[in-house]
């Protein structure tokens, strides 16, 4: 597949990510993330007002899902997201209710390994309960508190061409890359580059980071979509 370009709005403020999802889009972004953050301040409004906004652009709505899969992944869905996130963590109930909610509404689902004790084997069960995507994921906490221990900061390239062997799906890696190691990604074989805190959004305010972001921004989907296609 062609590597895709993803924009994590992990904002609190429904306007202020239409606004950046807008300049987003016109420097080549293909795929719009309601961020957590921005789901838990404006809910499924902020979805739908992002789908009024950007008819035909894919938005991942960024749940986490733990229980309740079903109901979660229907209601995204109607509100206008194309993607949902559940969690490996969550029981394997909740994952497969997920996906049977994204074969009901046509939404697809993508399975998020953070926090998983062997995160290969974490993908891989996302991968037989049915999710279309993998996201490999170390966390916004753990990345902090493990390097305010004076530790050395975890990160998604350590354990990602094992990911992206241990599954036939695509993978994403999130968490703390550089632009340079998120533009690199699809060289591991991971087609989904996604940009967020603290690439474009301040990680301690979570809002837009200061500078000419559009031009950066450009400059990023340039070089992604140079790799071509990657095989999955």
């Amino acid at each position: 597949m062609k590597p895709i370009v993803q924009i994590s709005l992990d904002l609190t403020n429904i306007d202020e990510a239409l606004e950046t999802a807008s300049m987003a889009l016109r420097a080549g972004v293909d795929w719009l993330e309601a961020g957590t953050p921005l789901i838990l301040a404006e809910g499924l409004h902020g979805v739908r007002k992002m789908r009024e906004a950007f008819p035909g652009i894919p938005i991942v709505a960024d749940l986490k899902t733990m229980d309740g899969g079903y109901l979660e992944a229907e209601m995204m869905a109607k509100a206008g997201a194309t993607h949902v996130v559940v969690m490996a963590r969550a029981h394997e109930e909740t994952i497969k209710c997920v996906v049977q909610a994204g074969k009901d509404y046509g939404v697809a689902v993508m399975g998020d390994n953070l926090g998983c004790p062997d995160m290969v084997a974490g993908a891989k069960f996302l991968e037989d309960l049915g999710c279309d995507f993998v996201i490999h994921h170390i966390g916004y906490d753990e990345r902090r508190g493990i390097a305010a221990r004076g530790e050395r900061m975890p990160s998604p390239l350590d354990q990602l061409k094992d990911v992206v062997q241990a599954v036939s799906v695509p993978v994403q890696a999130v968490g703390g890359l550089s632009l340079e190691q998120a533009i690199a990604t699809p060289t591991y074989g991971a087609p989904l580059v996604v940009l967020g805190a603290p690439l474009t959004i301040d990680a301690d305010a979570f809002k837009t980071a200061d500078g000419n972001l559009e031009a950066s921004l450009r400059k990023i989907c340039e070089a992604v979509h140079a790799h071509g296609d990657i095989n999955v």
